[in-house]
């Protein structure tokens, strides 16, 4: 490095626009004299703030470019990705302080990467939702391409992870409602991530989630050293199957954090061998969430496999589908005895009984396993109440060991309208009402149990029927 005199290193910070004479002025007056040393300058100027220890490293090297980008003084490097450095920056007339994220030099001779960076951050800048860092300008020319965007004041997800070691339940829950939230917003415009890790996820000072870098992995996504998540992205879509631009990869990955934030543990093995990452079996070995943590809830769980299934047709089919099960997930977990009554997912449940004492049993049982239960003792008002309103329950089940029947004529006539025969039913007979089964209008969704039955197989059979109708 050449040695620059306090002069020389005065007149550049000037000619940089950096300082004013008048604050070059109070510098030198507080050291009394010119004939000092560049560094016994520099540390006046860094300690008045009136230069950054970036801003004073760059000027003492001679550097005469990087200060500015726009209306923006740089204050200091935040992070350099494998595309892009970003800047803390202020601007020069208003004292905003934002963040400016500028393409390396590497790509700009490249006209398909600065195009696609453009592209990107123009494509950005269209979003305004609380869970996207917004972009506020995108700017080319003279070989300098740079977006600004909000600073966000805190760390990113992965150096929160990295502090904490892993999440509670519902920190994990919060930040991946908030990052499904974000990714919802963005699918109203077209738009995917295709870049989804924890490091492009920002913590605000208070506690909000937020994303960046909204499809700014495809920058070089055909260079030799493309950033690792590009071929993550390709490894997924190779050995599932789907197009480059599926949104269901962004919900794979987006399982993929939620994994890491629960467990503490990342889903896919750390490797920097570019075969290994887009090999199948590096999806294949990923180890059940529940069987690191066995004490995550049931639903929790769920949710974490349905966003990670690669049987895409399995996997949640859009943001706003994952984001509902979350917002649902985080309902049940604000309630007491969250954990006890997940089963049911607070769905509807009719049951036509006439007995006071079976109408407590299921009453009783059901509710505690998450389910809504009314309780009619006559088919005929179920079925007036169903005809007016068919959401009033997801399945009804027919007593006839105490309704005789009249709960098999009931059960037929709701297997008859139309506005009730694809909502799931369950006839109970005795054993002596066995023969009611083969005059019972039954399908795939309308079954007959015979009693006595357990609770526990009864559950289990309700389960299956009001799943089926939700995939209806």
């Amino acid at each position: 490095m050449v040695e620059r005199s306090a002069e020389d290193f005065a007149q550049l910070a000037f000619d940089m626009n950096l300082l004013s004479q008048r604050e070059l002025e109070s510098a030198w007056s507080e050291l009394g004299t010119r004939n000092v040393s560049a560094e016994e300058l520099q540390r006046v100027l860094v300690r008045r703030e009136l230069l950054t220890n970036y801003q004073a490293d760059r000027l003492a090297r001679g550097e005469k470019t990087g200060y500015f980008y726009g209306d923006y003084k740089v204050l200091y490097l935040v992070g350099t990705g494998s595309f892009a450095r970003v800047y803390r920056a202020v601007h020069k007339d208003t004292g905003k302080v934002v963040a400016v994220k500028v393409l390396r030099k590497r790509y700009i001779d490249d006209p398909k990467n600065v195009e696609q960076f453009i592209r990107e951050g123009e494509m950005g800048a269209k979003l305004r939702h609380p869970n996207i860092v917004p972009i506020f300008e995108v700017s080319s020319g003279r070989r300098v391409y740079y977006m600004v965007m909000d600073f966000v004041e805190g760390r990113n997800l992965r150096e929160f992870v990295r502090v904490r070691k892993k999440l509670s339940v519902e920190e994990a829950l919060k930040f991946t409602t908030d990052i499904a939230a974000g990714l919802a917003y963005a699918a109203e415009f077209g738009i995917c991530h295709r870049d989804l890790k924890l490091s492009n996820v920002l913590m605000s000072s208070t506690g909000r989630a937020q994303l960046v870098d909204f499809g700014l992995a495809n920058v070089a996504d055909d260079d030799d050293n493309a950033n690792p998540r590009t071929i993550d992205y390709a490894g997924l879509e190779r050995a599932t199957g789907v197009r480059k631009d599926d949104s269901r990869s962004d919900i794979y990955f987006t399982g993929c954090m939620f994994y890491n934030m629960l467990t503490g543990v990342p889903p896919l093995a750390d490797t920097k061998d570019r075969s290994q990452r887009l090999s199948k079996t590096r999806f294949d070995d990923i180890k059940p969430v529940n069987k690191i943590d066995p004490s995550l809830p049931h639903r929790i769980v769920n949710i974490v496999n349905k966003a990670m299934e690669l049987d895409v047709a399995k996997r949640y089919q859009s943001a706003a589908e994952l984001l509902a099960d979350l917002q649902a997930a985080a309902r049940r977990l604000n309630t007491k005895d969250g954990d006890a009554i997940e089963e049911g997912n607070d769905r509807p449940v009719m049951i036509i009984d006439s007995n006071p004492q079976f109408q407590d049993l299921f009453r009783k049982n059901l509710k505690k396993v998450g389910y809504r239960v009314l309780v009619v003792s006559d088919t005929e008002r179920a079925l007036q109440r169903l005809e007016g309103d068919t959401k009033a329950a997801d399945c009804v089940v027919f007593g006839c060991h105490s309704l005789g029947k009249q709960g098999l004529e009931g059960f037929n006539q709701f297997a008859k309208n139309e506005q009730t025969k694809n909502i799931p039913a369950i006839l109970l007979l005795t054993e002596k009402q066995s023969p009611y089964k083969q005059a019972a209008d039954l399908a795939e969704h309308r079954v007959c149990v015979q009693m006595p039955l357990k609770m526990r197989e009864f559950r289990g059979l309700l389960k299956k029927l009001v799943g089926t109708a939700s995939q209806d």
